[in-house]
C-alpha cells in the first residue's frame, strides 16, 4: 500500500520516459530505473501472493517493495535538488524593460500632456524633470543637466548635457531640468538593443551534456542484456531450479545496477559545491555555471566598481609653492555647493568647509565660481581656466600632466589672478585587485580588461592591477561582440561585470560572473555572483568548480567499480565455483550502500580550502606595482538591514569616512571595515552611519 503509489504515481515518469524511448528502439536512465523499480514490485506482489512456489523449492520467499520505494525516492531526491539549482534568465529581461518610465511629459502644440510611452513618436519634444529616467534617444534641445549613464557607460561619473548633446533610454537624470527631441523610440533604443543583445546571447546557449548521460546509453542497455542472459543462461544450464535461480539473478542484476548511486553522483557533488560556494560569498545559480568554470581559459574583466572601488576620491592635491598661504578652506567651501560628484571628492579630501561663498554660479561642463571677501574663486578644468585667462605655473603644469598620464581627471584652483593648485581625481583598485589577477595568471587564464574609459585610464589601470590586455572606449555591445570574437577562436570566457552596460557581454560568455555591489540586472543576468565585490572570490570559484567536477568524476568512477563488481555476483558467477547465489535483498542494501558511499564522498568536498591565505594589499592606479599599502581589517555585525537598499545605505555611509573601505553584506549582515590609516573606534562608525544612513546598530563580530 505504501510501495505503490511511490512507484507508480511519484515514479510515473520513470515509466513513460522507457516506454518512449522503447518506442523509439533506445534506451536511458530511466529504462533502467523503471525496468528494476517494476520487475522488483512485480516480483515482490508474486512472492507475496504466491509464496508457496518458492518455499516448496527449498528458497524463502521476499518481497522488495522498499527497494523499489527507495529507488525511485533516491533519484527522485537528486533531480529535486538539481532542478532547484536552475536559474531563471526571465527577469533579468523584465528588468531591463523595467528602466523605461511609463509616462512621459511632451509639449504639443505649446501645451504640456503626459503621454505613455508607447504614443512617442520621432520628433517629440519631451521635459525631463530632476530625478527622471529617460524614456527614449534624443537631443537636448534647451537646459542642461548631469545625467547618470552609468547603467550604459558602467562609468559612476555623471555625465554633462547640454543643448546638442546625446541622451539615452533608460539613463537618470539628476538635479537639472531639460528638454530633448526623441530620434529614437521602440525597438530603436540603445536600451532596446541592448535588452536584444541579453535575448540572443541567452537564447544561444545550449545545456551542458552530464557524464552520467553520455555513458547512459551503454551502460543502460548493457545491464538489461546482462540481466537477461543470466536468466538465459541459469534456465539452459540448470534443467530442475534453472528458472527460480534465473529469475533471481535478473531481479538482483537489475537491482543492484539500478543507477541510486549514478542518479546522486552529480547532484549530491552540487549541491554540496553550491553550498561551500555560498559559504564563502559565492553565489552559484546553475550547475551549468559551476561545471563552466573548470573549463574557463579566458576571464574578461570590467573596469569600474570590478576592479576599482566605483567612489573617486582626491588621489593627489598640489599648491603652488610660490604662495605664502593655502585657502584649502576655500576650494571645500566652493566644492561643497558644487553638483558635481568629483566636488564630493574634493570635500571628503578637505573638509566640508565653513567659508560663506557670494555670487556663486555653477558652469555647466567647466566647473564652479564663487566670491570670498570680494576675491572671486574658480574651481574647474582646465577649459575654464584658460576661458577666464588663467595659466597654471609651469610646476602646476607639470604635475597637472603628470596626473593626467596617471589616469587622473585633474581639478584646478584658482584666484581671478592666478591658479593656486591642481587637485588629481582617480577612482581607487580595489585592494585584492592585483592579486586577484596574479592568482588567475598562475592558473594558466588570460586576463583582458574592457572599459569605456580612455586609453589612458585603461593602460593605467592595466598596469596598476598587473594585466598585460586590455581595450578602452568599449562601449556595452562592443564588449559582447568581442567575447564573441574570443569564443570563436576557441576560447572559452568569462564575463565580470557589475553594471547594466555588461550585461549583454554577461549573457554571452561561456561563464558570467556579476559583482555583488553592482546592479541587479547584472546578477540577474550573471551565472554567479560575488557577494562582496572581492575579486579574489573569483579564483576560489574556479578552484572549487575544478574540486566539485572532480568529486563527481570520483562518484561516477565508484558507483562503475560497484556495479563492474556487483553485477557478475549477482548474475550467478560465482555460484559453479563455491555455490554462492546473492539473495536481491542483499542487493538491494549493497545497492543502498553504494549511495551512501557517494553522499559521504561529496560530503567530503566542505573539506576541501578553496581560498588561499592572503594579506590585504592596496593598490593605487599611480602606484608601483611593487610599492604595496598594508591594511588593517575589521568585521563588525549590522542590525536593522531588512534588503538590499538597507545594505547599500549603511556601506556608503561608512566608505564616506575618510581611512574606510568597506563592504557590507545581507546574508550575513556584517560589514568588512578595512582601515588605510589609524584603526576607527566602533562608536566613530557607529555615529557615522546613524548620521548618514539612518537607525542601524553596529556591534563587533
Amino acid at each position: 500500500m505504501l510501495a505503490t503509489p511511490v512507484v507508480f504515481w511519484l515514479g510515473r515518469d520513470f515509466f513513460k520516459g522507457a516506454w518512449k524511448q522503447l518506442l523509439h528502439g533506445s534506451s536511458n536512465m530511466d529504462t533502467l530505473v523503471a525496468g528494476s523499480t517494476g520487475i522488483a514490485y512485480l516480483f515482490s506482489v508474486f512472492n507475496l501472493f504466491f509464496p508457496e512456489v518458492w518455499s516448496s523449492r527449498g528458497i524463502e520467499p521476499h518481497v522488495y517493495f522498499e527497494s523499489a520505494a527507495m529507488i525511485i525516492g533516491f533519484i527522485l531526491l537528486g533531480r529535486t535538488l538539481e532542478a532547484r539549482a536552475k536559474g531563471q534568465t526571465n527577469t533579468a529581461i523584465k528588468q531591463l524593460m523595467g528602466l523605461q518610465p511609463q509616462n512621459v511629459t511632451v509639449i504639443v502644440n505649446g501645451q504640456t500632456l503626459v503621454v505613455r510611452i508607447q504614443e512617442i513618436e520621432k520628433g517629440d519634444l519631451i521635459i525631463v524633470k530632476p530625478g527622471e529616467r529617460i524614456a527614449v534617444d534624443g537631443v537636448v534641445t534647451e537646459g542642461s543637466s548631469y545625467v547618470d549613464e552609468s547603467m550604459l557607460s558602467g562609468e559612476p561619473v555623471p555625465v554633462s548635457k547640454s543643448i546638442g548633446d546625446k541622451v539615452y533610454a533608460g539613463t537618470i537624470n539628476q538635479k537639472g531640468a531639460f528638454k530633448f527631441r526623441a530620434e529614437k523610440v521602440g525597438s530603436d533604443t540603445l536600451l532596446a538593443h541592448i535588452i536584444h543583445l541579453v535575448q540572443d546571447a541567452q537564447g544561444s546557449k545550449a545545456p551542458i551534456q552530464k557524464l552520467v548521460d553520455k555513458v547512459a546509453s551503454i551502460f543502460v542497455p548493457t545491464i538489461i542484456c546482462i540481466a537477461v542472459l543470466s536468466f538465459i543462461i541459469w534456465c539452459l544450464f540448470d534443467k530442475t531450479e534453472g528458472f527460480t535461480h534465473g529469475m533471481l539473478a535478473l531481479v538482483t542484476v537489475l537491482i543492484i545496477a539500478c543507477p541510486c548511486a549514478l542518479g546522486l553522483a552529480t547532484p549530491t557533488a552540487l549541491m554540496v559545491g553550491i553550498g561551500k560556494g555560498a559559504a564563502h560569498g559565492i553565489l552559484i545559480k546553475d550547475a551549468e555555471s559551476l561545471e563552466t568554470a573548470k573549463n574557463v581559459d579566458t576571464i574578461v574583466l570590467d573596469k569600474t566598481g570590478t576592479i576599482t572601488a566605483g567612489k573617486p576620491k582626491v588621489n593627489t592635491l598640489v599648491w603652488e609653492p610660490t604662495l605664502k598661504k593655502t585657502n584649502p578652506e576655500v576650494f571645500a567651501s566652493l566644492e561643497r555647493l558644487s553638483e558635481h560628484p568629483l566636488a564630493d571628492a574634493i570635500v571628503k579630501y578637505l573638509g566640508k568647509g565653513g567659508t560663506s561663498i557670494s555670487q556663486f554660479e555653477s558652469i555647466t561642463g567647466l566647473g564652479v565660481k564663487g566670491c570670498v571677501e570680494g576675491q572671486t574663486y574658480l574651481a574647474g578644468n582646465q577649459r575654464l581656466m584658460e576661458g577666464c585667462g588663467l595659466t597654471p605655473s609651469s610646476y602646476l603644469k607639470q604635475k597637472a600632466e603628470e596626473m593626467t598620464a596617471q589616469a587622473q581627471t585633474v581639478i584646478l584652483f584658482a584666484s581671478a589672478q592666478q591658479v593656486l593648485a591642481v587637485a588629481g581625481i582617480s577612482d581607487p583598485v580595489k585592494p585584492t585587485s592585483r592579486e586577484a589577477i596574479t592568482a588567475l595568471q598562475q592558473q594558466g587564464i588570460d586576463v583582458w580588461l574592457l572599459t569605456g574609459d580612455n586609453e589612458e585610464t585603461a593602460q593605467a589601470i592595466a598596469t596598476a592591477s598587473g594585466m598585460p590586455h586590455y581595450k578602452a572606449k568599449v562601449l556595452p555591445q562592443e564588449k559582447a561582440a568581442f567575447i564573441k570574437e574570443l569564443q570563436e577562436q576557441g576560447h572559452v570566457v568569462a564575463m565580470v561585470g557589475d553594471g547594466i552596460n555588461d550585461s549583454a557581454a554577461l549573457a554571452q560568455a561561456n561563464l558570467s560572473i556579476a559583482m555583488g555591489s553592482g546592479s541587479d540586472i547584472a546578477m540577474e543576468v550573471a551565472g554567479m555572483t560575488i557577494i562582496s565585490g572581492d575579486l579574489l572570490k573569483i579564483p576560489a570559484a574556479l578552484k572549487l568548480s575544478k574540486l566539485t567536477v572532480r568529486t563527481i568524476r570520483q562518484n561516477l568512477f565508484w558507483a562503475f567499480i560497484y556495479n563492474l563488481i556487483s553485477v557478475p555476483i549477482a548474475a550467478g558467477v560465482l555460484y559453479p565455483i563455491c555455490g554462492f547465489l546473492l539473495n536481491p535483498m542483499i542487493g538491494g542494501a549493497a545497492m543502498a550502500l553504494s549511495s551512501v558511499s557517494v553522499v559521504t564522498n561529496s560530503l567530503l568536498l566542505k573539506r576541501q580550502r578553496i581560498e588561499p591565505e592572503k594579506e590585504i594589499i592596496s593598490v593605487e592606479m599611480n602606484q608601483e606595482p611593487d610599492k604595496e599599502e598594508k591594511r588593517m581589517k575589521k568585521t563588525f555585525k549590522v542590525e536593522g538591514m531588512m534588503c538590499q537598499n538597507c545594505r547599500k545605505h549603511v556601506e556608503k555611509a561608512l566608505n564616506s569616512m575618510e581611512g574606510v573601505s568597506a563592504m557590507v553584506t545581507l546574508e550575513p549582515p556584517v560589514a568588512e571595515v578595512e582601515f588605510t590609516g589609524a584603526e576607527l573606534t566602533l562608536e566613530e562608525l557607529q555615529a557615522q552611519v546613524t548620521e548618514e544612513a539612518g537607525d542601524y546598530t553596529l556591534t563587533e563580530a
